[in-house]
């Protein structure tokens, strides 16, 4: 397709799972199935945290947070790939590619930086015991929340700002099942500089500093758990952050993986196979790690079902 202007294209063309028509009704019930899975898990998580008194706390209020940006991040992308596969169609409008990019960062990024936010509070719940109710009140935490939002909301406008910029590029296929920023912003331009200024940046912001805010967290976490001179107490404070640890690593890992993977491949397909792990798998496992894992989310749940019952 020959070079056009950016602002005069009305449509985008996403890439299909599956070009093969006979795989089609399988896909549609597969993701709807797990997109559905996805919301009722994080919504039970929700509603179990904010049921249950005993789970007030900055820790469950965090993870509440958490979810709620679980269902928004899967629920960008999986509802246009679901409606695309019954239509049989892989067009997104500009504006509805701009929207879901922007939701896409904003969603994703609070997961990232949520993250960060709850290997603190486990930071100052095992290494400063006596201070954790006065050092978490409840300003800190709701600023704690709405930092991370705010910093994904710019992240998303200057994403939405750039593209508007964008002055020619030579297609409007998109080699992913949904409009990525990471390929959206890369299509031929004429500013490539500041591009690579601004992915350097966010990558900075989201990448960087939250990866050594947790790395840092967790040394001074197990730094204070191995002085604990009871092997009974080392457990009891490391299981603390089992669930924490078990999250953060898939997150970190299916996204890193998705990364390199469309670094070193030169296949779309496998690309868009990369991207439904850290976009879809994940935030459904979420739920499944936080209630198997956690004594006082299961014990919520089931209070939760015998009040409804």
């Amino acid at each position: 397709m020959g070079k056009q202007n950016l602002t005069g294209i009305s449509e985008f063309h996403l890439m299909r799972l599956s070009e093969d028509p006979d795989l089609q009704p399988l896909l549609f019930g597969l993701f709807l199935f797990m997109y559905l899975v996805t919301i009722l898990g994080n919504l039970l998580i929700i509603l179990a945290v904010s049921s249950d008194p005993h789970l007030h706390t900055p820790m469950y209020f965090f993870l509440s947070n958490l979810s709620l940006a679980d269902i928004g991040f899967i629920s960008t992308t999986v509802p246009k790939m679901l409606v695309n596969i019954q239509t049989h169609r892989r067009a997104i409008s500009y504006v509805g590619c701009l929207t879901q990019m922007s939701l896409f960062s904003i969603f994703g990024c609070m997961d990232d930086m949520l993250l960060t936010v709850m290997a603190y509070d486990r930071y100052v719940a095992i290494c400063h015991p006596l201070q954790y109710a006065v050092i978490m009140n409840p300003r800190l935490c709701g600023f704690l929340v709405f930092l991370p939002f705010l910093v994904s909301l710019l992240d998303s406008q200057l994403h939405n700002l750039i593209a508007l910029q964008l002055n020619y590029f030579k297609d409007v296929e998109i080699g992913n099942f949904f409009c990525d920023p990471s390929q959206l912003l890369n299509f031929p331009c004429t500013n490539t500089l500041t591009n690579t200024i601004v992915m350097y940046f966010t990558g900075a912001i989201f990448g960087f500093f939250p990866v050594s805010g947790i790395l840092f967290s967790y040394y001074k976490i197990v730094s204070s758990i191995l002085r604990i001179p009871s092997s009974g107490g080392k457990y009891k404070a490391f299981s603390t952050c089992g669930s924490h640890l078990s999250v953060v690593c898939l997150f970190y890992g299916t996204g890193l993986a998705g990364y390199l993977h469309s670094a070193v491949s030169s296949s779309p397909k496998k690309d868009v196979v990369s991207s439904v792990m850290y976009t879809v798998v994940t935030p459904m496992l979420n739920p499944f790690i936080y209630s198997l894992r956690n004594r006082d989310i299961r014990g919520a749940l089931r209070r939760l079902h015998s009040r409804t019952v």
